[in-house]
């Protein structure tokens, strides 16, 4: 379009000659400001990073949810490693990198080593989220995300689970997207609303949930119950597996129940949100008709 208007930009005679000492440069290359790489680590929101080691220590002081710090590798201050223990304390996920990784990361260029990704909401615990299930004198309904990786995928279920009434969330703390900003945004609010809590052991949070009285219900393609045969009345967790692979296997072993969900069509799988949404609402249907 530009090129269409340039043109048709009005010819003046006054202007048909070349100016004195003026050389064309017929294959001049067009020159253009340089554009930073982008991110390639899923922190591509500045709103979601903190930078530097003050930032950082009041952050933590604060008691501000943190889910990843980003510590340069190799560097031996021991201001830096208290820092990193002090970050471990409060249960985020530290990780070595390297210096020029952080600098593609930094918004400010004065990162100082460390680049931590705060949490867009904080964390619940998996006993207030069956507290709140118990203050509804509901079963528990709880949504277990397994490592979804996509910040879309998990604002989804978020959202989902929220208009199901789904008492919460659990999620883990490695390999898997936190509450980042694009999740916020992705729930459209829901997260202000959904508790959701965060794990070191998935595996052995199922266990915890079945020990409390839930029945566990993986989703799987080859899974040996029907959805419509899945009884999702009584107190229940469904497990989401990650974005092309599934459940990991000790997440499928810790499941009561493997739940397969009708596919007529010509592709064999399902979007993770949108499996979520289905047994959400087959849940909703059951409690329902009660």
């Amino acid at each position: 379009m530009e090129e269409k208007n340039r043109n048709k930009r009005p010819f003046s005679a006054k202007n048909s000659e070349k100016p004195r000492n003026f050389e064309r440069r017929e294959n001049a290359a067009p020159r253009f400001e340089a554009r930073p790489e982008p991110r390639r680590d899923g922190t591509d929101d500045a709103e979601n990073l903190l930078e530097g080691r003050n930032a950082l220590t009041e952050a933590l002081k604060s008691g501000r949810a943190i889910d990843k710090v980003f510590v340069a590798a190799g560097d031996t201050d021991r201001a830096l490693a208290r820092l990193s223990a002090m970050a471990k304390e409060a249960g985020a996920v530290v990780v070595e990198t390297d210096r020029r990784k952080l600098d593609q990361m930094s918004a400010t260029g004065a990162h100082q080593g460390v680049i931590a990704v705060v949490a867009a909401h904080s964390y619940a615990s998996v006993d207030e989220i069956l507290q709140r299930a118990a203050d509804r004198g509901e079963p528990p309904l709880v949504v277990v995300c397994d490592e979804l990786s996509d910040p879309h995928n998990l604002g989804a279920i978020l959202r989902t689970a929220e208009c199901a009434g789904a008492h919460g969330v659990v999620i883990p703390k490695r390999r898997s997207v936190g509450l980042t900003a694009v999740v916020g945004k992705a729930s459209a609010g829901a997260l202000e609303y959904i508790p959701v809590a965060r794990v070191t052991n998935l595996t052995k949070a199922l266990e915890e949930l079945k020990q409390r009285g839930l029945w566990v219900f993986g989703t799987a393609a080859g899974g040996d119950t029907p959805l419509f045969k899945a009884d999702l009345k009584g107190p229940a967790a469904i497990v989401i597996g990650s974005e092309g692979e599934g459940m990991s296997r000790l997440v499928s072993d810790a499941c009561d129940f493997k739940v397969s969900i009708p596919m007529n069509g010509s592709i064999s799988s399902l979007n993770a949100s949108a499996a979520a949404a289905i047994l959400l609402y087959e849940a909703v249907r059951q409690r329902s008709a009660e």
